[in-house]
């Protein structure tokens, strides 16, 4: 067998976190919900079931948190910084997809959530 692709996801990872252009926003905070999906090989982990040859997607987890939990003025920037900062700790990561949405922003509409999604290459 020969595996042709392969991804690690994690869906709705929620965190509550003061983004915002504004300073109120800053200061009420809201809550934020990430989706990730990574294009890694997983052809070792998948014929030996050891984690060190797989993605540990505890630590991707822990990485996402700490950039979600730093505040930005921009959601673009946030999800711009969990990019940055995946591809610096595994290498391994060819590809990657992550959305940012801000649930009921503060801007004058009933709307569930806006949203940032970022496609990027190493």
């Amino acid at each position: 067998m020969r595996i042709e692709s392969s991804y690690v996801t994690l869906e709705e990872m929620c965190f509550f976190a003061r983004h915002g252009v504004t300073e109120q926003e800053r200061q009420i905070g809201c809550r934020y919900v990430v989706g990730l999906r990574v294009a890694y090989d997983c052809s070792a982990a998948a014929e030996s079931d050891e984690l060190a040859d797989a993605l540990n997607y505890a630590e991707v987890y822990e990485a996402v948190r700490a950039e979600v939990e730093r505040s930005s003025r921009l959601i673009e920037h946030v999800a711009g910084r969990i990019a940055r900062r995946l591809f610096g700790l595994f290498p391994g990561i060819t590809a990657l997809e992550v959305r940012v949405s801000k649930l009921n922003p503060p801007m004058g509409a009933d709307i569930r959530s806006a949203s940032v999604e970022l496609r990027c290459r190493r």
